[in-house]
């Protein structure tokens, strides 16, 4: 699947992997920071962003997907970040292709499998006739029945477009309930990973608990951990912090301004 990217920068490739819901999007203000020293290649994940839909959807695919851009790109020696099912993502691609990753960089998220907190957010974007729909703030509203939280609906929101003069979700939602299953599920990983590996966890999420520590530490051997005093959007609620961290950890060059 030829997924789509934005690039931006020149240097060693560093490849950027948002999570469920998310897109390239995302990483606007650490993609403009790490541009100065690196290729900075932000993805959209099949079923997301701007890359095409399919009606498959698991690890294994999603690492393949990954490598054929490197494939096209023509990218060795990458430095590969992602976060929640983008942080799975990358760990499935180091594991399946590790002489394609130098280090590792992995954002609020385990091996394991997870509960099922994100069916009810796909089954209210379902449920929302947008074709009586002008506004996005009418599709706010619509939302704010069954999701409470106006952070959670504003960056679901992100995935509203104007298609031809009509409101539509640009990700495809009933791929992803069909496949969710597959997205929770724990990581099948062939071998471990032997390269240095930052796992980076949001001190007020779940996400990543010190059992999980112990499992990540067989899998990917040159792991250190970091905790940032933040939920499960590290990079959105503490993005200097999650900067001058990773910036640390890649050896970005010390006269940098950060």
């Amino acid at each position: 699947m030829q997924l789509h990217y934005q690039s931006v920068g020149q240097g060693q490739p560093l490849i950027l992997l948002h999570g469920l819901f998310g897109s390239a999007d995302n990483w606007g203000v650490v993609a403009k920071h790490f541009s100065t020293y690196y290729q900075v290649i932000s993805v959209d994940l099949r079923n997301h962003g701007r890359s095409p839909h399919h009606d498959r959807q698991d690890y294994t695919l999603m690492a393949e997907d990954l490598l054929e851009l490197c494939d096209a790109l023509n990218l060795d020696a990458t430095l590969l970040l992602g976060h929640s099912m983008g942080g799975k993502v990358a760990m499935q691609f180091a594991a399946q292709y590790p002489k394609r990753v130098d280090q590792l960089v992995i954002v609020d998220m385990a091996i394991r499998s997870y509960a099922d907190v994100q069916t009810y957010l796909i089954d209210a974007m379902m449920a929302v006739d947008l074709s009586v729909m002008r506004h996005r703030r009418d599709v706010d509203q619509a939302l704010s029945s069954t999701i409470d939280n106006p952070r959670v609906r504003q960056f679901l929101l992100m995935n509203l477009i104007n298609h031809n003069g009509n409101l539509a979700w640009r990700i495809h939602l009933s791929a992803l309930k069909a496949n969710y299953p597959a997205i929770r599920q724990a990581l099948n990983l062939p071998i471990p990973f032997d390269k240095p590996s930052l796992f980076i966890r949001g001190e007020r999420s779940d996400y990543v608990q010190d059992k999980d520590v112990e499992q990540i530490k067989i899998h990917f051997t040159q792991s250190q951990f970091v905790s940032l005093p933040t939920g499960h959007w590290v990079h959105a609620e503490q993005p200097q912090a999650f900067i001058e961290t990773v910036a640390e950890f890649l050896h970005q060059p010390d006269d940098s301004p950060i």
